[in-house]
């Protein structure tokens, strides 16, 4: 095998409000209590891994993990915001009842179309690949035979997943991201990746 590049992808804690579905997108919302214990039950987790970086976004909900992990591990928090969620303009903070009930036929677009359906002042799909990935490929250019922790949201880290494993942005709830999910994607230099996702 060829020289890797071993991401730990990571999603943040539990959120304030996480009981209620809603589109927090780059609103900056608090962890809970709960989110923040869930970063800490994450050290153990690391083992003998040797975290030469951390990259978060720069949204509180991640910002707070990374502040957490990255002494932990060694390194300090790099903010990097194209690391951000989907903006998911007019509906950002809205829970899925309200947009159901104010914007009914949007709904149904996006549903009908998550890949290409850009909710009005927000971002698709394709808008949150073309932010991250470039980020990614960077980090993995920079970081050549060592490990890096990366902080990041539900939607980012599930466009990352599907283009390590080459699977179209159509099949992005196919892939479980729960609130402080660890993904470990291996980047070889032949241009091989191998992904484990640890959820539970």
């Amino acid at each position: 095998m060829t020289e890797k590049t071993r991401i730990y992808l990571i999603r943040h804690g539990e959120v304030e409000g996480a009981g209620t579905p809603r589109y927090n997108g780059h609103a900056d919302v608090p962890l809970s209590e709960r989110g923040v214990a869930q970063y800490h039950g994450l050290k153990e987790r690391f083992g003998d891994a040797r975290i030469a970086a951390c990259y978060t976004s720069d949204l509180t909900r991640c910002v707070t993990g990374a502040e957490i992990l990255g002494p932990y591990l060694g390194v300090t928090p790099v903010r990097e915001p194209n690391l951000r969620e989907l903006h998911i303009g007019i509906w950002e903070r809205m829970t899925w009842a309200e947009i159901i009930e104010h914007y009914p036929a949007e709904w149904q677009a996006r549903l009908g179309d998550i890949v290409n359906y850009r909710v009005p002042r927000g971002e698709n799909l394709l808008d949150l690949r073309a932010r991250v990935m470039p980020v990614v490929e960077g980090i993995v250019e920079r970081h050549r035979g060592e490990e890096v922790l990366v902080v990041g949201h539900g939607g980012v880290n599930r466009v990352i997943l599907l283009e390590a494993i080459g699977a179209p942005l159509a099949a992005l709830f196919n892939i479980e991201q729960k609130y402080c999910a660890i993904n470990i994607i291996d980047y070889y230099e032949d241009g091989k990746t191998v992904v484990t996702l640890m959820n539970g």
